[in-house]
């Protein structure tokens, strides 16, 4: 039996919030010349959006394909960034 989308929302979320170094601090996070994009800019707009989903599921919103495909996409483009960076690994 495939998982709920809502199911497949959290899990989502869970992992972006243990694989993304949210706890580094903006010295950390702007180190260094930041070639392939601001990461404390992207993690700061995926923190909204993870953050908007975690309450729109507690309300009892059940996201669709299209809200999960776009989150999963968004979270892929900044980790790869982020990898770019040197700020998480593979």
């Amino acid at each position: 039996m495939k998982p709920s989308t809502t199911t497949v929302m959290h899990y989502i979320i869970r992992q972006v919030k243990d694989s993304f170094p949210f706890a580094l601090d903006e010295q950390t996070l702007c180190a260094d010349e930041c070639r392939y994009g601001c990461p404390k800019k992207l993690l700061e707009f995926i923190d909204i959006e993870i953050t908007e989903w975690e309450g729109r599921l507690h309300n009892g919103e059940t996201p669709n394909f299209r809200d999960i495909e776009k989150l999963t996409r968004a979270s892929k483009k900044i980790h790869r960034v982020l990898e770019k960076n040197n700020l998480v690994s593979r």
